[in-house]
């Protein structure tokens, strides 16, 4: 990737594809990200990017006013974590082996990782549940919308890919972030058939769109409540 002004916009070049137009996107964390059709200079690039200033502005505009309300969560019992879409109290637990699990209705932490104050390794302690769950029932899902999209994934990887939420490889492997599992059990399943469709088309076009659409009907719905609530996908 390479970082790159035009003006007073700052955005990430990314690598070329196959694909006829360019692909601007503000990502989760507001970064904006320039995919260009292979064979683009960099120059021909901060053309476009300049030719779509207006649009740019808009939605960077957009963005912040969706993640001015972010939330910001304590390590404290009572803090409300999601899982699915529903909202569960924090319990600090001294003596407990593991060091998160979800139980009785609520996550219940080793109280020795905050005592410490080490709130990396609380965090830690729910990207490795979130990782874990998101792997069975990701898998799951897939299994489910695979045959209706008509396509056939390698693999699935469920980590840490920063301001995306989800990705597929050239390969067809999928990888969505263990932010994910935060979502609605619906949103999920739309995040799941958005990459799935990628396997037909690898960009953003009325194509791809379309494909979801087949599967997906609501897909519209479903990615309005994730570009209004996904800033409070986080911990």
């Amino acid at each position: 990737m390479n970082a790159r002004r035009i003006r007073d916009i700052d955005y990430l070049l990314l690598p070329g594809t196959e694909r006829k137009t360019t692909d601007i996107v503000i990502e989760r964390d507001g970064v904006v990200t320039v995919r260009p059709p292979k064979g683009f200079t960099p120059e021909k690039v901060d053309a476009i990017v300049e030719s779509k200033r207006m649009w740019i502005y808009k939605n960077l505009a957009q963005w912040r006013d969706l993640n001015a309300t972010a939330v910001v969560r304590e390590w404290v019992n009572g803090e409300s974590f999601l899982y699915l879409g529903r909202s569960y109290r924090l319990s600090l637990i001294a003596g407990q082996k593991a060091n998160l699990k979800l139980k009785e209705g609520r996550f219940c932490l080793k109280r020795s990782l905050i005592d410490q104050g080490d709130e990396l390794a609380a965090k830690k302690a729910f990207e490795i549940f979130y990782s874990v769950k998101g792997e069975n029932r990701l898998s799951e899902r897939i299994n489910f919308f695979a045959p209706r999209v008509g396509v056939n994934p390698t693999g699935l990887k469920v980590k840490d890919l920063g301001f995306r939420w989800a990705s597929c490889t050239k390969n067809n492997l999928v990888q969505f972030h263990w932010k994910c599992m935060m979502a609605p059990p619906k949103i999920v399943d739309y995040m799941v058939v958005h990459e799935l469709c990628h396997m037909h088309h690898r960009n953003h076009t009325d194509a791809f769109w379309n494909e979801v659409d087949k599967v997906m009907p609501d897909y519209r719905e479903r990615k309005l409540w994730l570009k209004n609530h996904g800033a409070g996908l986080d911990l």
